[in-house]
């Protein structure tokens, strides 16, 4: 009979538990500013601006420079490293920015994804190397939590059972590395909205996944109460000719996460998967308004979906720097209305449903 030996004492438990639980506190989420270099030179790309670390500096100093009004939409910022050693005009970092805030400050830990061998193309994610030593040093840093994206595509034959029990099982390692240095996790299947699957088939292959993350998660014995799951969206792919209500999204969403995430988990913050600003809080608010029972806190972790209006407004001028926040400050008060089911939608959807998708969109 197999046996667990203790692997975290009652002390790191509460801790994790109570870091957990502040991130997704009621009407708050996660703002994801945690692109890559190679990501942000994308996004950069799209105003003319050029990417230098000078750049991705300033636009994110517009994000944090947001005022209190943000407190009580944001409960956890994600950096990436570089951004996490960077400092305001005035010399003040960005994590005691943050953390002024009583904003809780993450951090991206994995190393990007490499090519799966003996697949069709998929991928597993690199990282795990070194893990332990680069949390315990980003906690001294001023980081409470870390996560770790793995991204899958929807195909005929894709995922594969290999693909997807090597990503569970590289979410659940680094889920245990990282509690094991008093870091919330917060562990991210991505499904791509790439191809022309539909609804069911979306639902289908989420709750695959999920199912093999969470035993993964069990079989390495990772306390699911202090992590979080940043999951997609149940939605159509970007190909797919039929049209889907938020209801229904919201629906397929609810229930392949009823079948699938144990009530222990923490809370549940989705990623916008490369839906519009407007179609992630409409879909996020129909989730919330679903008259399935939630034993979840359902919330955000959007990057692209928050930062997408503030990056045209900014597109690399001073003086734009007021307003993109601005635009930054409604989208993340927009949000907060949409995890409490609030939300009533945009007055001119068409001028606030810039799409953001981006084909094998990679970090």
């Amino acid at each position: 009979m197999t046996h667990q030996f203790t692997a975290l004492t009652e002390a790191q438990k509460k801790e994790l538990h109570e870091t957990a639980m502040r991130i997704v506190s009621p009407g708050k989420g996660i703002l994801a500013a945690d692109e890559s270099v190679g990501s942000m030179a994308k996004r950069l790309a799209q105003v003319g601006v050029e990417n230098t670390e000078e750049n991705r500096r300033q636009f994110r100093q517009i994000l944090f420079n947001a005022d209190d009004r943000i407190i009580s939409c944001i409960g956890g910022v994600i950096f990436f490293h570089e951004t996490l050693y960077q400092h305001s005009d005035g010399g003040v970092s960005f994590v005691k920015m943050i953390r002024d805030r009583g904003i809780l400050v993450g951090i991206k830990v994995d190393k990007g994804v490499v090519p799966l061998a003996g697949t069709c193309g998929e991928t597993t994610t690199q990282g795990l190397d070194g893990l332990s030593e680069r949390c315990a040093q980003y906690k001294k840093d001023g980081a409470s939590f870390a996560k770790w994206r793995c991204v899958m595509k929807i195909g005929d034959a894709n995922p594969s059972k290999l693909a997807i029990s090597e990503n569970a099982n590289v979410l659940a390692r680094c889920a245990s590395i990282c509690q094991q240095q008093g870091m919330v996790p917060i562990i991210e299947p991505e499904l791509l909205p790439d191809g022309e699957h539909d609804l069911k088939r979306c639902q289908y292959i989420t709750e695959k996944v999920l199912t093999a993350v969470y035993q993964a998660m069990s079989d390495h014995h990772v306390y699911l109460e202090g992590t979080l799951l940043k999951p997609n969206m149940v939605t159509p792919g970007h190909g797919c000719s039929k049209k889907y209500s938020p209801e229904d999204v919201a629906m397929a969403t609810l229930t392949a996460l009823r079948r699938t995430v144990p009530p222990a988990v923490a809370g549940v913050a989705f990623l916008s998967g490369g839906q519009s600003e407007e179609e992630a809080s409409v879909h996020l608010n129909a989730i919330n308004n679903c008259p399935l029972a939630k034993p979840w806190t359902l919330t955000f972790s959007f990057g692209r979906a928050l930062q997408a209006s503030a990056l045209r407004a900014w597109r690399g001028h001073k003086e734009n720097e007021k307003a993109a926040t601005e635009q930054f400050i409604r989208r993340a008060e927009v949000n907060s209305l949409a995890c409490r089911g609030k939300y009533k939608g945009a007055d001119n959807y068409a001028d606030s449903a810039h799409g953001v998708y981006g084909s094998c969109y990679s970090y």
